[in-house]
């Protein structure tokens, strides 16, 4: 789940994955004289980082550190550890990965980059996506009837029993207001805000949270994303479905989120970590995006349309959806002013 905890919380969730004998290298050494590479990553993927560290691990003999946050606090971490860095390879999402090459706390990791599509990745080389993800909802089976549109939210039904992750501090949550400026324009997606608002139960800095409260019927509807939604189905059996809301036309649009990874300025490990970046990359690992992480592959040569009937892969949820892609570099420059309006017509 993609859990956003406070940054002592944070310091305390760090796990070390993988621990095996070092083969020499430029990288950080633990106590026992392992190589290791310290990756700051926004929550949702652990599973599947699990079995791809692993591998890596086995491959290489570098130990792998993963300390997991919301996307918001990764890169706030980062920036505050400047002095004396920790990490080495920072993931999160969009337009957290921009604020962090904007602020310049990453660096080109002049890894081969070439099977991602050009437009998806920085043309400068700081950061590249590695599983492509997409902006959804959920709505626990209780909901009757079930949510259907945006204006079916502002119903009294769901007073009490709906959330949404805060914009500026969680990815998805940002993706939210994002969305809904794109489809109704700023002042509009204020004006719908506010008026959820009657509705909301409150700020949430963790997107993941709320599954587990939508799963067990004390919300009705919060937002999410299709990776960590189909993996919590799947993993932890939750019991929600998974919905894009329709505007009056009954037209559904979602928003691209993908993970995107850079290589951290001042990274301790810094070719190890080059060594990862490309290892995640590769047509191996690349592969198990699919049916392991329930993401989409960043390659050019593993993408497909896949099962459009199977509404439990991301491919049948997104069948008839249209997915839009911000001008995250845009987003960057107005969201300090994005997030202060939010927060003067919601009151967060």
């Amino acid at each position: 789940m993609r859990l956003r905890s406070s940054l002592a919380a944070v310091a305390l969730a760090a796990t070390v994955l993988t621990v095996t004998t070092a083969c020499g290298g430029t990288g950080t050494a633990t106590d026992s004289g392992t190589e290791t590479v310290t990756v700051y990553s926004a929550d949702g993927l652990a599973g599947w980082y699990k079995t791809q560290f692993d591998a890596f691990t086995k491959e290489t003999g570098v130990a792998v550190n993963l300390v997991e946050a919301g996307s918001g606090e990764v890169v706030s971490r980062v920036e505050k550890e400047q002095s004396n860095p920790q990490a080495d390879l920072v993931v999160t999402l969009p337009p957290f990965i921009q604020k962090a090459a904007a602020q310049d706390l990453l660096q080109p990791s002049g890894i081969d980059t070439s099977a991602v599509p050009a437009a998806e990745q920085d043309p400068a080389g700081r950061y590249v996506p590695v599983v492509n993800n997409y902006l959804s909802f959920i709505a626990n089976p209780g909901a009757n009837p079930a949510p259907v549109r945006w204006d079916d939210l502002l119903t009294e039904q769901y007073k009490g029993k709906l959330q949404y992750s805060t914009p500026g501090q969680a990815g998805d949550g940002t993706a939210v207001l994002l969305l809904l400026q794109h489809l109704m324009g700023k002042p509009g997606a204020l004006d719908y805000l506010g008026r959820l608002q009657a509705n909301n139960v409150g700020p949430s800095s963790s997107t993941g949270k709320l599954q587990p409260k939508v799963s067990n019927g004390e919300l009705l509807v919060a937002n999410g994303d299709v990776q960590m939604n189909l993996a919590s189905i799947k993993d932890d059996g939750s019991k929600f479905g998974v919905f894009f809301p329709a505007d009056a036309a009954g037209a559904r649009t979602t928003v691209a989120l993908p993970y995107v990874m850079g290589l951290a300025k001042g990274a301790p490990s810094t070719e190890p970590a080059k060594k990862l970046m490309a290892f995640l990359l590769s047509e191996q690992a690349q592969r198990t995006v699919g049916p392991d992480a329930l993401g989409v592959s960043v390659r050019s040569d593993l993408q497909s349309a896949g099962d459009v009937t199977d509404k439990g892969t991301p491919a049948g949820l997104l069948d008839g959806v249209t997915v839009w892609t911000p001008n995250w570099d845009t987003v960057i420059t107005e969201l300090d002013g994005d997030v202060a309006a939010y927060q003067k017509a919601t009151g967060n």
